[in-house]
């Protein structure tokens, strides 16, 4: 696949690259959200005035997907859990991929137990759970502006995400280490930056999200274009014609995609529409 970064082709030249766009796919953190974890104004500007549906599709739960859906008004469906749950803004989910129950209690009991300095806590479709606000859960309180449901009971409800929050390298060899070693077939563990380490169904894949929404609209591989940063979101990359990476992300992610545009907190996405994608209503 080719790969072009900002700056070697003009917008004329992009545009006769690229089929019609009609469907956008958008990763969260560490391409749409800047620093701050907020949708830039340059960012919503750009993606309301486009004329192109969005959708997000991101490793975070529905709630914590909440304010960037509202800042861009969004209404076609979302991706939450890296695909494990499709749902309508403001409406009942469209499909849902839980790990098995019988698997999520197995893992919440053995953690709690084998690590319980680590950060511990888990979702479902509309709860985050915990069993005690340590300093991990007090980072992503405030980086998510949400406040988790404490109990030491496991919900009954079907878990999405169980999240570990791992402050010392050693100890998330170790977690990884443990976590390979029961084989567990149905489970799919990605480790996120250098402290979060999330589990998920198997089945929960960004691809499979991204092809739910293309059988439902009729899409062509060629219409869809999709932004990441991460490794996680190579099976979206990959899924689309037009994948687009951002500046901040490893080499090694932009290896995957056709284009590079800026960073996360150079209104990356904004620019990768207006030049990459050329959508005349994104323009100045």
């Amino acid at each position: 696949m080719e790969r072009v970064s900002a700056g070697k082709l003009n917008l004329c030249q992009i545009k006769g690259m690229n089929q019609m766009i009609k469907q956008l796919f958008l990763d969260m953190d560490g391409t749409l959200l800047n620093r701050q974890g907020q949708v830039s104004a340059e960012n919503a500007r750009v993606l309301k005035s486009c004329g192109i549906p969005v959708t997000l599709v991101s490793a975070r739960a529905p709630m914590e997907m909440r304010s960037a859906i509202q800042a861009l008004d969004l209404k076609t469906p979302q991706i939450a859990f890296n695909g494990g749950l499709v749902f309508q803004p403001q409406g009942a989910p469209l499909t849902a991929q839980p790990l098995a129950q019988r698997t999520s209690r197995r893992l919440l009991q053995l953690l709690k137990t084998a690590f319980p300095t680590v950060s511990l806590s888990y979702y479902t479709a509309d709860h985050w759970y915990t069993a005690q606000i340590d300093r991990g859960i007090k980072a992503e309180m405030a980086i998510n502006d949400w406040e988790p449901t404490l109990s030491t009971a496991i919900s009954e409800q079907p878990i999405f995400k169980i999240m570990l929050i791992v402050f010392e390298p050693q100890v998330m060899l170790k977690l990884q280490a443990t976590l390979q070693a029961l084989h567990l077939t149905d489970v799919s563990i990605q480790q996120s930056g250098t402290l979060y380490l999330e589990l998920t169904s198997h089945l929960a894949k960004k691809s499979a999200g991204i092809a739910q929404i293309k059988r439902q609209r009729q899409l062509k591989t060629t219409e869809m274009a999709a932004f990441g940063d991460g490794h996680n979101d190579l099976p979206m990359l990959q899924a689309v014609g037009t994948p687009i990476v951002m500046g901040n992300a490893l080499p090694a992610i932009q290896a995957a995609g056709k284009f590079v545009t800026k960073t996360n907190d150079e209104d990356g996405v904004a620019y990768g529409v207006t030049h990459f994608i050329g959508a005349v209503g994104a323009r100045k």
